[in-house]
């Protein structure tokens, strides 16, 4: 590993493995800013069922990026991008340690490999395409989609509601193929060797009981309160905000549809399967994260352990 004279530093996890704690102790050393890089984190409805930096941690080192977009906007990854470049430029100027912390690779992909370069879609055609999905649903919008643009139906599966809706979206407000968007692309914010970055690799069944206290413990501090509030603006339940874990269980127990228990039983299994998701995600899309346990990482970003970081490197479990 290079040493903290690096020009910015990227601490990336499953959900629940210590991220934040091992963010703020090294940004506090170091005279650093913390970053988010969670794509959940940004809204700021979902302060406890995000597991957002409470307000006492937030006041010790500046943070930027955690609260700040209403869960009504799709916030998408070229969004948050050009806002974490923004910061990264503020970090720069003041002579302070840029610490991007989350759980969200695309986010670290677009930060290091660059992002396509898709501009906004028009609100109309969004609630166009939404409604057709409502209506038609997912594999009529896919056979849509096929006619309109082959290249990126063939990439996507007949149910995958999400990317079918988001690739009919961008071929009818641009006329071009989101692949074709996905070519252009735009430049990374950070090249190699200008950033150190570590995966936290806990292991698995721990994480896995963290994972659950923790989503017990957010109903305790009032998360069931927050996703009232949430469901009460009766926002459009593919808006990535309403699609948080927990949020859709919650919102079927505040309907009526079953217990509390059992929506906390799916919201525990959710997050679980996450976190899986994000091993295997990193594993294979960003090969160049170096895999270590958080104590590992806490003493070698500290500075405490000499040495490279291979010599004590963590196997992907």
């Amino acid at each position: 590993m290079n040493s903290l004279s690096d020009k910015a530093v990227l601490i990336a996890g499953p959900t629940a493995s210590g991220k934040s704690a091992l963010a703020l102790a090294l940004a506090e050393t170091h005279g650093g800013i913390i970053i988010n890089a969670d794509s959940m984190q940004v809204y700021r409805d979902l302060r406890i069922l995000t597991a957002r930096p409470t307000a006492q941690e937030e006041a010790r080192v500046p943070h930027r990026l955690y609260g700040t977009i209403d869960a009504a906007i799709n916030f998408s990854a070229g969004a948050w991008v050009a806002e974490a470049a923004k910061m990264l430029a503020e970090a720069r100027a003041q002579h302070r340690l840029p610490v991007f912390v989350g759980g969200s690779g695309l986010y670290f992909k677009a930060l290091t490999r660059g992002l396509s370069a898709v501009p906004p879609i028009p609100a109309d055609v969004r609630e166009q395409v939404r409604a057709q999905l409502a209506r038609d649903g997912a594999e009529a919008l896919h056979a849509l989609l096929m006619q309109r643009d082959p290249a990126a139906a063939e990439r996507l599966k007949p149910r995958d509601r999400t990317r079918i809706a988001r690739a009919l979206e961008v071929i009818e407000a641009t006329g071009r193929s989101l692949v074709d968007w996905h070519r252009a692309g735009l430049p990374p914010q950070l090249a190699p060797g200008e950033f150190t970055a570590v995966f936290l690799a806990p292991d698995r069944d721990e994480l896995y009981a963290r994972i659950d206290a923790r989503f017990d413990a957010m109903l305790q501090a009032g998360a069931l309160d927050e996703v009232a509030a949430l469901a009460s603006r009766k926002l459009d339940p593919l808006l990535p905000a309403m699609k948080a874990h927990g949020v859709p269980a919650l919102i079927r127990h505040l309907a009526g549809e079953i217990t509390l228990e059992q929506a906390a039983a799916i919201g525990r299994a959710d997050t679980r399967h996450y976190a899986k998701r994000q091993f295997t995600w990193f594993r294979h899309q960003l090969p160049e994260f170096e895999w270590m346990a958080v104590e590992v990482a806490m003493a070698r970003l500290r500075g405490v352990i000499p040495g490279h970081a291979s010599s004590a490197r963590t196997r992907s479990p």
